[in-house]
């Protein structure tokens, strides 16, 4: 049968304009943006290492919103969601002609609305874009749903709804809620925790958690459960031991609703401000924070605020590391996060602080590797000036010459300043930023030898780090805070396996000042080596170290840097780095073997037995001692003396005046000048060696006076007001038999003194040149700069 031709017209016609409203509509979706609350930023969730919320913060429309993937979401509610709201929705474009048909259907036969017929896509529109109930609206929110199905994945439309749900009041989406309602997240649900989840949606106001609405809400999460079981969409048990339907009802009817919100976690508040800080466009940080170590580390500061606050002592850090991993277990920033009065809101384990001898072992480590010290050496203790820098210890007092274990152990001074002027500043600073040392000003020359005692700052973090480095054999890797899936970095080595073996030994000696008292007499933990430090003014109290597992540090003292008496390393900080390592530390008796043997990079050297250096022929007592292969020191004893005597007179001899006297040869200890002039000082003495017989000092190669004081480069300050006689430098030499020594300062003569006495002289304005001379005509000269300080 043909068609008239005005009919084909009008065929033609509407299909042009069927076509032409397509494009328009396929245009408009494209054109027109999506709704704007779509890229509404989330509710920041910082979780513990095993997935757990650690600490969630408001979004920045003071929602709580929780990022959610699907994935994430326990499938059962999944399938229940769909079978309640929306059976087909993998397959509609958005509007589901099914249902809009059902609907109009019932709607008729009641004689009232009874169905919406709404989507999962329309209820998203209608949450993402609230309008009045209208027939104008429903034509908008299906436009805006099929935009969204256009435009979008399935995936993504279901995540989104799951993400902004409403549940009553300012909590959205599943997630939240679930950690509202039930206080644990939506990956795994029970039947009635499903039913009510899927309740409240269809009328948050009325069936929000709240005393007034729990029959409410019970009436409806039982409907839920009802229908969801009568479609077999509720979960009816696990695999293998499936219960019927009629007692899963009941369970869920028996199950009593929430009433009130579950807090949600807000723990580890300072790690969870800064790593938020760290990533401000990630909503979801999974962290290596273990919440047992974080609770029982809050604890343990909390429990030492209350005494401390009574000592004036308002702010504690605590960092737990696992050492093996270097993945940092507790981050706690100050005692109470809520103490505004005190600072407790800033970051603490992230902010700089002068460590006090904390870093000694890091000096220890690096003379060890450079063949510069060992454990048993011989060091001076003594009163030193460095350019008007005059280093002291804790207690004001010196203990002249000491071993370089003993130095480390008990924290003396001077031997690090001096070994700090070994080795240099710029490599100490250069291996202090190898390990990851960032709070470091990066000015060359900008820090001096006060360096090795606390004349820096760096972060509890930073300072976790390095003892983490010492407990893994020298190996420095970034601690890390985050499980973001990147590969682990390479570690660096900071020093050898040897050094950091003889380091962790000398640590871990107890008979200490900084061995805490309450621990002689209820024991500690096995394979601990650690070190405190003490600020300058007392304003920091520091205590580090590690056990066979886990490496803690602990900061002590006032944001303000107020100082306080108490704030000493050994007694304030001492004690709770004990109690940490010992709690996070292995359950039962760690083995004292399992650092005992050491690396194989370390060999036994033979040494003298009072110096610890190489021996000579004078040295009778030898033993032998750990030292790196490849960096046994080479400097001979310098305190063992061989002389020839005359065994009439007791003087010594030489070669050239040996021919008829008796001589013996005669062992003698002796000191360099720098001890003999302290120990005179001191109103104490020392035998020294014979002098020489007329003529019979010896001939050959001698080394000039060496010049202590003043100190290369040294530049002096003059004090205004202060009268220069009160301002003297003093002036000290070494020089071989205790020479006697002249002195000159800009070719006028000053005076005459023995090596082992010290001359001093009043200073002026201007570049001087100081002068020495023995008696045999060697000289030095050092330049000295004195400038009048502004």
């Amino acid at each position: 049968m043909r068609l008239p031709r005005i009919t084909k017209r009008r065929l033609a016609v509407g299909l042009m304009l069927l076509l032409t409203l397509v494009g328009v509509g396929l245009a408009a979706a494209w054109l027109v943006p999506l709704p704007a609350r779509l890229s509404s930023s989330h509710s920041v969730v910082i979780e513990y290492r095993d997935g757990t919320p650690a600490h969630v913060f408001l979004a920045p429309d003071e929602r709580w919103r929780v990022p959610t993937r699907t994935q994430d979401v326990d499938p059962a509610y999944l399938r229940a969601l769909l079978a309640l709201e929306d059976k087909r929705f993998p397959w509609h474009p958005g509007v589901d002609p099914l249902a809009v048909g059902r609907a109009v259907v019932s709607n008729v036969m009641k004689g009232r609305r009874v169905s919406g017929a709404s989507t999962l896509t329309m209820q998203l529109v209608r949450v993402l874009e609230p309008r009045p109930r209208t027939l104008t609206s429903k034509v908008i929110e299906s436009f805006r749903a099929m935009q969204l199905e256009l435009r979008m994945s399935k995936e993504d439309l279901l995540a989104a709804y799951l993400q902004f749900v409403p549940y009553g009041r300012n909590v959205e989406g599943v997630e939240a809620a679930a950690l509202a309602y039930f206080g644990h997240r939506a990956t795994n649900l029970s039947p009635a925790e499903i039913a009510t989840l899927l309740a409240v949606p269809q009328n948050p106001n009325r069936r929000f958690p709240t005393p007034e609405n729990a029959a409410r809400l019970k009436a409806a999460r039982d409907e839920v459960a009802r229908r969801l079981l009568e479609e077999g969409a509720l979960p009816l048990g696990p695999t293998g031991a499936a219960a019927a339907p009629e007692a899963v009802l009941a369970e869920v009817r028996s199950t009593s609703v929430p009433k009130t919100l579950t807090a949600f976690p807000r723990e580890a508040p300072h790690a969870a401000m800064w790593l938020r800080a760290q990533r401000p466009d990630e909503s979801r940080l999974r962290t290596t924070l273990d919440a047992g170590t974080q609770r029982l580390a809050e604890r343990q500061m909390r429990d030492a605020a209350a005494e401390l606050a009574t000592r004036g002592v308002h702010n504690g850090v605590a960092v737990v590391v696992d050492h093996e991993r270097a993945e940092v277990l507790a981050l706690v920033g100050s005692f109470d996060f809520f103490d505004k009065r005190h600072g407790g809101q800033i970051i603490g384990f992230a902010t700089p602080r002068s460590p006090g001898s904390a870093l000694k072992p890091l000096l220890y480590s690096m003379a060890i590797d450079r063949g510069v010290a060992l454990p048993e050496y011989l060091v001076a203790d003594i009163p030193e000036s460095y350019g008007g820098y005059m280093p002291r210890n804790f207690d004001g007092r010196f203990m002249g010459l000491v071993r370089m274990e003993y130095a480390l152990s008990q924290s003396l001074n001077i031997p690090f300043v001096r070994l700090l002027r070994s080795l240099g500043v710029e490599r100490f600073l250069g291996t202090l930023r190898m390990a990851g040392v960032d709070s470091l000003r990066p000015e060359p020359g900008y820090y001096g030898l006060s360096a090795a005692v606390g004349g820096l700052e760096v972060t509890p973090l930073e300072l976790a780090g390095l003892y983490v480095a010492l407990a893994q054999d020298g190996r420095s890797r970034p601690l890390k805070v985050l499980e973001d899936g990147k590969p682990d970095t390479e570690p660096r080595e900071l020093f050898t396996p040897g050094a950091a073996w003889l380091t962790r030994r000398a640590l871990a000696l107890r008979d200490r000042p900084d061995f805490p008292s309450r621990r002689k007499l209820t024991g500690m933990p096995a394979q601990v080596h650690w070190k405190t430090g003490t600020s300058f003014g007392h304003r920091d109290a520091w205590a580090a170290g590690s056990g066979p597992r886990h490496t803690a540090v602990v900061w002590l003292g006032n944001f303000d840097s107020s100082p306080s008496v108490h704030l000493v390393g050994a007694d304030a900080a001492g004690p709770i780095l004990f109690d940490l390592l010992e709690a996070v530390g292995p359950r039962g008796k760690a083995s004292e073997s399992e650092d005992s043997v050491p690396p194989s990079d370390l060999a036994r050297v033979e040494v003298c037995a009072y110096s610890g250096h190489l021996p000579t022929d004078a040295c009778s007592d030898r033993r032998e001692v750990f030292a790196r292969r490849s960096a046994v020191p080479t400097q001979p004893c310098p305190y063992h003396q061989k002389v020839e005597v005359d065994a009439r007179t007791g003087l010594a001899v030489s070669p050239v005046c040996r021919a008829g006297r008796e001589v013996e040869e005669r062992m003698y200890l002796t000191w360099p000048a720098s001890i003999r002039r302290w120990l005179t000082e001191q109103h104490r003495s020392l035998p020294t060696p014979p002098a020489y017989a007329p003529g019979c000092e010896p001939g050959g190669a001698e080394h000039p006076p060496e010049i202590l004081s003043p100190a290369e480069g040294q530049v002096a300050l003059l004090i205004p007001g202060v009268s220069p006689e009160q301002q003297e430098v003093p002036l000290e030499a070494e020089a071989a038999h205790d020479r006697e020594l002249t002195w000159f300062v800009n070719g006028s003569f000053l005076g005459k003194a023995r090596a082992d006495e010290r001359l001093w002289w009043t200073p002026a304005p201007g570049t001087h040149e100081i002068l020495v001379s023995d008696d045999r005509g060697l000289s030095s000269r050092r330049l000295l700069v004195v400038r009048q300080r502004r």
